[in-house]
C-alpha cells in the first residue's frame, strides 16, 4: 500500500467518525427539545394558567397582642424613672404607661406653648396635661383641637408587625346630672357637726 492510499483510508475514516459524532449530537439535542418543560408550580412559583388566590391569614396570625395591665405598666414606668435619674437624664413622662382607652379628656385649653389638653386616667384617678408629641403605651398624641384629641395608635401583632391607625377622642361633655349626684354623694358622706350646742335655760 502507498503513501497516497493511506492517506486516502485515514482521511476517510477521519470523515465517518465526524459523521457520527454530529449524529450523536442531533440526537441528544432532539432528545432535550422532546422533555416537557417543568411546570411553575414544580418550580415553586405560580401555575399562570390558574386563578390568582389570595393568601388568607388566620385569625391567630392577625391577633393583637394584650398589652400587660396598669399595675405592671406602673412598675415598669417607675423603674425606668429611677434608671433615668441615675443616669441624670430626662425622665419618662407619667403618660407612657397608660393605654389610649384608659384616658377621658376633661379639658382644652390655650397656653403659651399652644394648645393643651387635660386628661384623666380613669384607672388611677388621676389627671394630666399634655400637649402634642405626648407618647402613650400604644400610641402618641398628634394634635389637639378646640373640642378633641387626634392620636395615631400603634398595635403590635402577633407576627411581630405593628398596625398603625388613627383614634379621636373627644372632649368629655359636661352632665348636669352628674354634677349634681356628685354634689349630694359628697353632702352625704360629710361627716355630722358634733360641735352643735344643745340651748340651755338662761340662770334667773
Amino acid at each position: 500500500m502507498t503513501y497516497k492510499e493511506t492517506f486516502l483510508y485515514g482521511f476517510a475514516a477521519l470523515l465517518v467518525c465526524c459523521a457520527t459524532l454530529l449524529v450523536g449530537v442531533g440526537q441528544v439535542a432532539a432528545q432535550e427539545t422532546s422533555k416537557p418543560k417543568a411546570s411553575a408550580v414544580e418550580k415553586g412559583g405560580r401555575d399562570p394558567f390558574r386563578k390568582f388566590e389570595p393568601v388568607v391569614k388566620t385569625k391567630a396570625t392577625m391577633a393583637a397582642l394584650t398589652p400587660p395591665s396598669i399595675q405592671e405598666r406602673i412598675e415598669r414606668y417607675r423603674a425606668l424613672k429611677m434608671a433615668a435619674a441615675n443616669a441624670r437624664v430626662a425622665a419618662p413622662k407619667p403618660t407612657t404607661a397608660l393605654l389610649l382607652s384608659e384616658m377621658q379628656v376633661i379639658g382644652i385649653f390655650r397656653t403659651p406653648r399652644g394648645w393643651a389638653a387635660m386628661v384623666e386616667a380613669t384607672p388611677i384617678k388621676l389627671s394630666y396635661v399634655i400637649y402634642p408629641g405626648e407618647t402613650f403605651f400604644d400610641g402618641q398624641l398628634v394634635a389637639i383641637e378646640e373640642t378633641r384629641l387626634i392620636f395615631r395608635r400603634e398595635v403590635v401583632l402577633t407576627d411581630g408587625r405593628r398596625e398603625k391607625s388613627v383614634e379621636i377622642k373627644p372632649l368629655r361633655q359636661f352632665n348636669p346630672t352628674e354634677a349634681m349626684t356628685a354634689v349630694k354623694t359628697a353632702s352625704a358622706s360629710a361627716p355630722a357637726n358634733a360641735s352643735a350646742k344643745v340651748a340651755t335655760p338662761e340662770k334667773q
